[in-house]
C-alpha cells in the first residue's frame, strides 16, 4: 500500500457515497458505492488473502482513491451507474461490449409524432422503448408497426402536396393537413400500447374506434382501423399467456467455462411478448454480484420498469432495499424483486434459466467463443512482445486507396482483447494529392491521432512492414511519445517488426496471441476498405447522376443519403426512387430508365 492510499484511508468519511479507484496512470479501474464509505473502502485492504483473485488484482493496481459523498444511498446508486456507463472501468462487471444498444423513439414532443431507431436517449419529451440487444427483432417490430399504422417518417411539414408515401397508403399526410392532430394522436396511442405489450387494451380501443367511424359514415377510416384490429388480434393470438396478468421481467442466469449468459423475458399483461439476452466473460464474480450489476446497468437505461422483477438470486439485503427504492422512484410506483419458490412464476424463472444455458451451448457449438478468452490472448501477446504494461488498449492503423485516389485511413481500437467500436476513427488523407504513397499517408494519420491525444494506447499496430513502421515511428517519436510501444505487422508471413531490431518476431501459428493480432489487423483493413468503397461509390454516383436531367446538388445528396451506393440505386424501383426527399415521379422514372435503357449517354458514362 502506497503512502497516498494510506493517507486517504485514514480520512475517509463515514457517510454514503461513491468511491473511484485509479491506477498509476490516473485511469479509472473501478467504481463502487457504499452505505458507509470508510468501512467499504478499507475492507479492500484488510485480510487480502481472503479476497477473490479479481479483487487481489484490483488492489494491486490501485494507486489513488477518490470519494464523492452523497445525500442518500439512492443518489449514490445513480451516480455509480452513470460513472460506470461513462468510464467502463476494467474491474467492474460490464454487460455491454462496445456500444450502446438501440431504442425505438416515438417523438411525442411533435404535433405529429414519428417513430425511428436511435442509440441516444435524451430528455426531449419523446418516449423511448428498449434498449434492444436483438437488433433484428427491433427492426422487425418497426416493420410491423409501419405495416399496421400509416405513420409519417419524414421531417418535412407544412407542404402544399403530399409525397408518394400518401399515395401508396403508407402515410396520412399530416404535412399537407390531410389528418387532424386528434385522429393522428389516436394512432400514436395505439402504437404506444402495442410497444408496451398492452395488446388486449389496444384491441378494445380499436374496436371502439371502428364502431365510431362506422356510425359517422367514415367507412374508409373504419376499414383502415379494421385492418389494424385484425393485425393486433393475430399478434395477440401468437403471444403466449404465461401468468394471470400484470407486468413483470424474468431474469435467468447460466454459466459455463466460456462465460455467462443472462436471458430476460418480458411479460406484459400476463403475456410473454419478447425476450433479450446478454453475454459477459467469466471472472470469479458470484451470481449475486452479476445480477446486481445487471440490474444497475440494464434498468438505468430501460424505457419501462415493471412492477415485479423475478431473479434466481436476490441482491444482498442492503443492496436490495436501495435498488427497490431507486426503481420505485424511476417507475413512479412500487417495484419489487422476487425469488419465487413455487407456482407459475417459479416455472417461468426456470424456463429463463434453461434458455440462458441453451444460448451458451449454442454459442460454443457455433464456434462464436474460444476457450481461451480475449484477455488471456492479450496477456499472451504482451509476453511475446516483452512489454511491461498490460495491453488494455491497442490502436491499429491501415491505409486504403485505388491507385492513390480516395485515400483513407482507419484506426480500430481493442480493449482487453475485444473491439471497442465507439473508439474507431476513419480519416480522409489530404497530404498525398491523389498519388499512391502509403508511407506519407501513415505519417499523416498517426500525426492527426496523437498530436492532441486524450488517451494513449498500450500498443500501436501498423499494418505493414519495416517501411510503414519507420514512417509511423518518425512521427510518433517526433511528438515526444518515446515510451509508446509500436510494431509493424507484415501480411506475407505474419511477421512482426519492432523498433530498433533487424529480426522479426514470428508467433506460433496456433497461438491465441497471433489470432488476436490477425483479428485486429483484419478489422482495421475491413474498416478502411469499407470507408474507401463508400467514398469511391459516392464519387461514381455523382458522376453518373450528372448525366440525368432534373438531378441537382440537393437531389443528388438525398439520393446518396437514401441508397449509399450505385448498385442499390440501380436495384431500386420507381416507387422507392420517388420516396426520396425532394424527388418527384417523372425524375424518378428518368433515373429508373437510365439504368435500364440502352441510351448512348448511359453507355458512355457506365462503360
Amino acid at each position: 500500500m502506497n503512502e497516498s492510499i494510506a493517507k486517504t484511508l485514514a480520512v475517509l468519511p463515514d457517510k454514503s457515497g461513491v468511491y473511484i479507484m485509479r491506477d498509476e496512470h490516473g485511469k479509472i479501474i473501478y467504481v463502487g458505492k457504499a452505505v458507509v464509505l470508510k468501512n467499504r473502502v478499507r475492507s479492500y485492504f484488510r485480510n487480502l488473502a481472503s479476497h477473490t483473485v479479481k479483487v487481489k488484482a484490483l488492489v494491486a493496481k490501485v494507486a489513488e482513491i477518490e470519494t464523492i459523498v452523497t445525500d442518500s444511498e439512492v443518489e449514490a446508486l445513480i451516480l455509480e451507474c452513470n460513472l460506470i456507463k461513462k468510464h467502463r472501468p476494467r474491474y467492474n462487471i460490464m454487460l455491454k461490449d462496445d456500444k450502446t444498444y438501440p431504442y425505438l423513439k416515438v417523438t411525442m414532443q411533435e404535433d405529429f409524432p414519428r417513430i425511428y431507431v436511435t442509440r441516444k436517449q435524451l430528455r426531449d419529451g419523446a418516449k423511448y422503448y428498449g434498449p434492444y440487444a436483438d437488433a433484428g427483432a427491433m427492426h422487425a417490430t418497426v416493420k410491423l408497426l409501419r405495416s399496421m399504422f400509416p405513420l409519417r417518417n419524414c421531417r418535412k411539414m407544412n407542404t402544399d402536396r403530399p409525397c408518394l408515401q400518401y399515395h401508396i397508403k403508407r402515410c396520412l399526410a399530416p404535412c399537407a393537413g390531410y389528418v387532424s392532430r386528434e385522429d393522428y394522436g389516436k394512432m400514436i396511442r395505439a402504437v404506444c400500447l402495442l410497444l408496451d405489450g398492452r395488446t388486449s387494451e389496444l384491441e378494445r380501443e380499436l374496436k371502439l374506434q371502428m364502431q365510431q367511424a362506422a356510425e359517422n359514415y367514415a367507412f374508409e377510416e373504419a376499414a383502415r382501423v379494421r385492418d389494424q384490429l385484425q393485425a393486433v388480434i393475430r399478434l395477440n393470438e401468437q403471444q403466449k399467456a404465461v401468468t394471470s396478468g400484470g407486468d413483470l421481467d424474468v431474469v435467468g442466469l447460466a454459466k459455463d467455462s466460456t462465460g455467462t449468459c443472462l436471458q430476460i423475458f418480458f411479460v406484459r399483461g400476463g403475456k410473454l411478448i419478447g425476450r433479450d439476452n446478454f453475454f459477459l466473460q467469466n471472472d470469479d464474480d458470484s451470481d449475486q454480484e452479476i445480477l446486481t450489476a445487471f440490474i444497475k446497468q440494464y434498468y438505468n437505461e430501460a424505457s419501462f420498469v415493471p412492477r415485479e422483477i423475478l431473479l434466481p438470486v436476490l441482491p444482498a439485503a442492503d443492496e436490495l432495499i436501495v435498488l427497490e427504492e431507486w426503481l420505485t422512484a424511476r417507475a413512479g410506483r412500487k417495484v419489487e424483486f422476487l425469488q419465487p419458490r413455487r407456482g407459475t412464476k417459479r416455472e417461468l424463472l426456470h424456463l429463463a434459466v434453461e434458455n440462458a444455458a441453451k444460448l451458451l451451448e449454442e454459442r460454443l457449438r457455433k464456434g462464436q467463443v474460444s476457450l481461451k478468452t480475449e484477455e488471456q490472448a492479450a496477456e499472451e501477446l504482451q509476453k511475446a512482445l516483452q512489454l511491461s504494461n498490460a495491453l488494455e488498449r491497442i490502436d491499429c492503423f491501415d491505409i486504403s486507396h485505388t491507385q492513390g485516389t480516395e485515400t483513407v485511413a482507419s484506426m480500430v481500437v481493442f480493449r482487453n482483447g475485444k473491439p471497442c467500436k465507439k473508439d474507431y476513427r476513419r480519416y480522409k488523407i489530404e497530404s498525398t494529392e491523389g498519388k499512391p504513397d502509403d508511407f506519407k499517408s501513415m505519417q499523416e494519420v498517426v500525426y492527426r491521432r496523437y498530436k492532441d491525444y486524450e488517451e494513449l494506447p498500450s500498443l500501436v499496430i501498423i499494418d505493414g512492414g519495416k517501411g510503414q513502421l519507420s514512417s509511423a515511428l518518425e512521427v510518433i517519436r517526433g511528438l515526444g511519445l518515446h515510451e509508446l510501444p509500436v510494431i509493424g505487422l507484415a501480411k506475407r508471413e505474419e511477421e512482426i517488426f519492432t523498433e530498433g531490431s533487424s529480426e522479426s518476431i514470428l508467433l506460433d501459428r496456433d497461438s491465441a496471441s497471433l489470432h488476436l493480432i490477425q483479428r485486429i489487423r483484419d478489422e482495421a483493413h475491413r474498416f478502411a476498405i469499407t470507408y474507401h468503397r463508400k467514398l469511391r461509390s459516392k464519387r461514381n454516383l455523382v458522376s453518373v447522376l450528372d448525366h440525368i436531367e432534373g438531378i441537382g446538388t440537393k437531389r443528388r445528396q438525398a439520393l446518396w443519403k437514401r441508397f449509399q451506393s450505385l448498385d442499390a440505386m440501380k436495384a431500386a424501383s420507381v416507387e422507392e426512387l420517388a420516396e426520396v426527399e425532394g424527388m418527384n415521379y417523372p425524375t424518378a422514372q428518368r433515373i429508373y430508365d437510365f439504368f435500364r435503357l440502352d441510351l448512348p449517354e448511359k453507355r458512355e458514362v457506365l462503360k
